[in-house]
């Protein structure tokens, strides 16, 4: 397997995907190129990244390049985690059987739903999901998985690929006894449970911003 460093530089993103590894820290004190007000600096690639990034439910229908795929896992598991502990399983699915075949059984529980114009699988049609499972012997595991998927959603936008993070079909997976088999093709180990998952896509939609509520951050003197 290629290194990722190997990979990047294979596709000409060393200098981008290196600035978006460290994404958490762009707005720290040590970012010296840093303006006060990030978003008005929109010369900075990791800030451009994360005001512009939307989340894309339309997809193109050809899966994410696995060497792209694997940079954007990278990026992933280099996120900031309590103790080192890295309490996530990571489980991606490119395999048209598991998202049809899973969408299949949804279908069938939920027709109203499935008849929706261009419906084919229940990952917003993506060709690619990532499922995340988090370690439920710890408490803050489920931040941990958090900002794993952060930092995988801002460096897929880095580079053109789309993403939605997704609640509602692991519910389904989780609850529905007739999707337990996809379920247990994700092979997570014991002790971790299915907590979300992410759609991730070459995008076939270009949405607007939804407002931001500003007067939910404060400074406390």
């Amino acid at each position: 397997m290629k290194t990722l460093r190997e990979t990047i530089c294979g596709i000409g993103l060393c200098s981008l995907i290196g600035i978006t590894i460290f994404v958490a820290t762009a707005c720290t004190p040590a970012a010296q190129k840093v303006t006060d007000d990030c978003t008005a600096d929109s010369k900075n690639a990791v800030i451009e990244t994360i005001m512009t990034r939307r989340s894309i439910r339309q997809y193109k229908p050809q899966a994410v390049n696995r060497d792209t795929m694997q940079i954007i896992l990278e990026c992933g598991i280099n996120a900031p985690n309590g103790q080192n502990k890295q309490s996530w399983a990571v489980r991606v699915v490119d395999n048209p059987d598991f998202l049809n075949g899973v969408s299949e059984v949804f279908k069938q529980k939920n027709p109203k739903a499935a008849e929706a114009p261009g419906f084919r699988n229940m990952f917003r049609n993506a060709p690619t999901v990532v499922f995340i499972g988090n370690d439920t012997s710890y408490d803050c595991s489920q931040i941990d998985c958090g900002l794993l998927g952060e930092n995988m959603v801002l460096s897929a936008w880095s580079m053109g690929i789309g993403s939605c993070c997704l609640a509602s079909p692991t519910r389904f997976m989780t609850d529905t006894p007739e999707a337990a088999e996809y379920l247990k093709k994700l092979d997570f180990p014991e002790g971790y449970n299915l907590l979300y998952c992410i759609a991730f896509g070459y995008p076939d939609e270009a949405p607007a911003a939804k407002p931001r509520i500003k007067e939910k951050v404060q400074f406390i003197e």
